[in-house]
């Protein structure tokens, strides 16, 4: 089988290079690729690595993801989100190929305190979102065989993050401010990855499983328990802070005004994910806690 990743150096990408390797043989490209290209703002240049390469599996962790950085180039935004995404499935149908595709819980208005489901109707509340739901809707127009994979506060070991920021901060500051009414579960690069080999691998021999699925880690979380808990599993670790868990205080939204409106509830509701590939999603805490020993 051959798969075609995009976007391999992004937190994701990166992981995706290790969990698709042992399903076929695997080309994984960045923006800057020597040979074919894998910037997803040359839509031609997209076009004609597919069909060069001719992969039976597209996964494409590539994106615009500067949440705030979309609301002054929306028109950058929409190629990488949604224009891209609609070459690489228009391509995938005439192969015949599996397109995998990540979105986001931003495709939501934020709105009420239940998890999300796949059938939900959608609001998105920024370009950013806006961009994702149309590259969405686009994959689904396409007709090709497709995962859609809508994940929230993703994060890995490698690159920056946020319990890396909290952690520099603390080693600086006595006091910490976070927000504490947005609701949702950090989810890692690791596990997402390894989901879609799981779920590509199956998809792949059941066609009819195609469509889209929420997937992100179990349970909840607000950023400031998010911070909370990075900060106690350090100072658990010996890692010297200045600023504690109890040294966190809580902030609303409003507290920290940015471009880009962020949605107050985050929840998604991975069952159908989890019923329909056999997969159990550990809690947020488990992954927080391993990518923090690796980088302690």
């Amino acid at each position: 089988m051959k798969i075609l990743l995009l976007g391999r150096n992004g937190q994701v990408g990166w992981e995706l290079q290790r969990s698709l390797s042992v399903l076929g043989e695997l080309t994984a490209l960045d923006r800057h690729g020597p040979t074919h290209c894998g910037d997803l703002s040359r839509l031609d240049g997209l076009r004609n690595t597919v069909r060069a390469l001719r992969p039976d599996l597209i996964v494409n962790a590539a994106a615009h993801t500067a949440v705030d950085k979309a609301e002054s180039e929306p028109e950058l935004a929409h190629t990488l989100n949604a224009l891209a995404p609609g070459v690489l499935a228009d391509e995938a149908a005439c192969l015949g190929a599996l397109l995998v595709h990540y979105s986001t819980d931003y495709v939501f208005d934020g709105s009420g305190e239940r998890p999300w489901t796949e059938t939900d109707g959608t609001g998105p509340l920024s370009v950013y979102g806006r961009s994702k739901l149309a590259g969405e809707q686009a994959i689904q127009a396409s007709g090709c065989h497709h995962l859609i994979l809508r994940t929230s506060w993703v994060y890995g070991a490698r690159g920056g993050n946020f319990a890396k920021t909290m952690l520099r901060l603390a080693a600086e500051r006595e006091r910490l401010t976070v927000i504490a009414d947005q609701f949702g579960a950090p989810t890692s690069a690791e596990l997402l990855a390894d989901v879609t080999a799981h779920a590509a691998r199956t998809t792949l021999s059941q066609p009819t499983l195609s469509g889209t699925y929420h997937c992100c880690a179990a349970g909840e979380t607000t950023w400031n328990g998010y911070a909370r808990f990075v900060l106690a599993h350090a100072q658990a670790s010996g890692r010297p802070l200045k600023a504690g868990p109890d040294q966190v205080d809580q902030v609303p939204t409003s507290g920290f005004p940015t471009p880009a409106r962020r949605p107050h509830n985050s929840r998604l509701d991975c069952g159908k994910l989890q019923s329909t590939f056999g997969l159990r999603l550990p809690a947020w805490q488990q992954g927080v806690a391993r990518m923090l020993d690796e980088i302690l």
